[in-house]
This record gives structure tokens, C-alpha cells and sequence, in this order.
């Protein structure tokens, strides 16, 4: 299964995103808005510029509890990990599990198309091994 595959059948494909000048207050009013769990950092909603997470807030917010008077900037990770549509799900589910990350923007010729996460990539098995399922039983009960 491809990366591709996994966003055509979000129900949603729509990648929220925000400012790196953006005030973390905004951040969080858009997580809790759209109900995600991670924002893609971009200027101009195509280029990648980071991802900022509730992660990055919590961690943030446990050093300093000023955090929420600052920018997305001072925040947000800059060094992300990214895949390809024509990337495998596999491959990317051994990635998400060993880097302990939980959300992946999808990078085509340079520009963001998307983002798998890690409930995606869940929904996906579920429903893979619900087909199996049936399979099997389907051939055991076959008469």
C-alpha cells in the first residue's frame, strides 16, 4: 500500500497549516478548532517550513510557562521527517514507530500534499485486517 492510497481515502485532505510568526495562543485555538493533533509550519501553505505539535507546547510549557505568549518559530520542529506519495506504508509506519512521531507531512515535487497520521495509518490495518477477516471466514464457511 502506497502513501497515496492512505490520502485518497482520508475523508478530509485538507492539511491545516500555520505561520511561523504566528502566536502559539493561534495555534492553539486551530488544534482545538480542527481537532488535530499537529500543524504544518508554512508561510505560503505549500512550502515546509517545520511542524508544531502538542508535543512541542507540552515540552515547551514544562521549561517555560510563558510559552503561550510566544511565536509558532520558537516552537516548532524544523528538522521534520517527510514521505512521498509513492512511498510504502510499511516503510513509513517502521519510521513513525522508531522516531516516536506521530504525524508525517507528505512532500510531492518540493510541495506539501499532505500529512498521514498516525490514526490514518491505524484506520488503515483496521480495516486491512477486518478484510482478512472476512476472507477467512468467508473460505472457512464456504458450502
Amino acid at each position: 500500500m502506497r502513501i497515496a492510497d492512505i490520502l485518497k481515502a482520508k475523508p478530509d485532505a485538507t492539511v491545516i497549516t500555520i505561520g511561523p510568526d504566528a502566536g502559539v495562543r493561534e495555534l492553539l485555538a486551530l488544534l482545538a478548532e480542527h481537532n488535530v493533533g499537529a500543524l504544518i509550519v508554512s508561510t505560503d501553505g505549500e512550502s515546509l517550513e517545520g511542524i508544531v505539535s502538542e508535543r512541542d507546547v507540552v515540552r515547551h510549557l514544562h521549561h517555560d510557562g510563558t510559552v503561550v505568549n510566544n511565536t509558532v518559530r520558537a516552537i516548532m520542529t524544523e528538522v521534520v521527517e517527510t514521505c512521498a506519495p509513492t512511498d510504502q506504508l510499511d516503510e513509513l509506519m517502521e519510521i513513525m514507530t522508531r522516531r516516536r512521531i506521530r504525524h508525517v507531512p507528505v512532500i510531492q515535487d518540493g510541495k506539501l500534499t499532505g500529512i498521514i497520521s498516525i490514526g490514518d495509518v491505524v484506520k488503515h490495518k483496521m480495516s486491512q485486517l477486518e478484510f482478512e477477516r472476512d476472507q477467512l471466514d468467508s473460505y472457512v464457511h464456504q458450502t
